[in-house]
């Protein structure tokens, strides 16, 4: 499967106390344990002057990999992108 993206979900996610890299994911009720980060790219240089700096991290959890935005101007999380891991029926 793909990458899919989708419209921009606000989560809320925990983060590394020394490093800010996230831990875990919670979307509505679900939580979802990272077990890696796959890619961090940090748009700090080109960025839109009405939402700020960004920094984009593909994570994989158990279930899913995930596209996560953290805005540095509005401190808020948002997921942009999902792939489900599960194997197609």
């Amino acid at each position: 499967m793909a990458m899919v993206r989708v419209d921009p979900v606000q989560v809320r996610v925990r983060t590394d106390w020394f490093n800010g890299t996230p831990r875990e994911v919670t979307w509505g009720a679900r939580v979802f344990p990272i077990t890696r980060v796959v890619g961090v790219r940090e748009e700090s240089a080109a960025f839109p002057i009405v939402s700020g700096p960004r920094t984009v991290f593909e994570v994989a959890t158990r279930q899913a990999r995930l596209t996560l935005t953290y805005r540095h101007r509005t401190r808020r999380w948002t997921i942009d992108g999902l792939e489900d891991l599960r194997p197609a029926a």
